[in-house]
């Protein structure tokens, strides 16, 4: 074990790497992102990793806004169709479950909006929207700085931000009543 680190700068740098990739998404993703999500009938998501648990956690708060939503695989997730929005993240570009599921979710009509580091892989590009974020994931290229954090973690905490951000959009948009989304919370705790 080395003696001494650097505490103050590795936590300097993290937020330095967090804000960089958080501010460089383009607000024009972002309109479209919140505009998908309030038009949907119903709202769809998949994940895996830890890019699946910053899925769940966008996908609780969009149940304590009022709307209605399924995580794929869940033994009650409904089919999906016309009117509703898949929500999908490959930091890569590239899963084959992700690519398995958009031959399900498309052809039933259903809206994709797809979350990646490589917006110009083949399956973002089928997507009706992509947010791309400038953040380093675990395939090497792309247009993003080397990390000092492992794998994918810088990728996964700008989702988280940017969920968060979106839900603070939406709060404007739909006008729900705090007391209401208080509610919505769960008291199986």
């Amino acid at each position: 074990m080395n003696g001494t680190f650097d505490w103050s700068g590795t936590r300097r740098e993290m937020l330095r790497e967090l804000t960089r990739s958080f501010t460089e998404v383009r607000e024009e993703q972002l309109d479209g992102l919140a505009k998908e999500i309030a038009g949907a009938k119903r709202i769809f998501f998949y994940g895996l990793g830890r890019e699946r648990t910053m899925l769940l956690a966008f996908a609780m708060r969009l149940m304590h806004l009022g709307l209605r939503v399924h995580v794929v695989g869940d033994v009650t997730t409904p089919a999906i169709g016309a009117g509703d929005l898949w929500i999908t993240s490959s930091g890569t570009g590239h899963l084959a479950t992700v690519e398995a599921l958009m031959g399900i979710a498309k052809p039933a009509g259903a809206r994709v909006v797809f979350f990646t580091a490589f917006p110009d892989a083949p399956l973002p590009r089928q997507a009706d929207l992509v947010v791309h974020i400038p953040a380093q994931t675990m395939r090497e290229g792309g247009d993003a700085e080397r990390s000092i954090q492992p794998m994918g973690s810088l990728f996964e905490q700008t989702q988280l931000l940017l969920f968060d951000l979106c839900v603070i959009r939406l709060m404007d948009l739909l006008r729900p009543a705090p007391e209401e989304m208080e509610k919505r919370h769960t008291n199986l705790e």
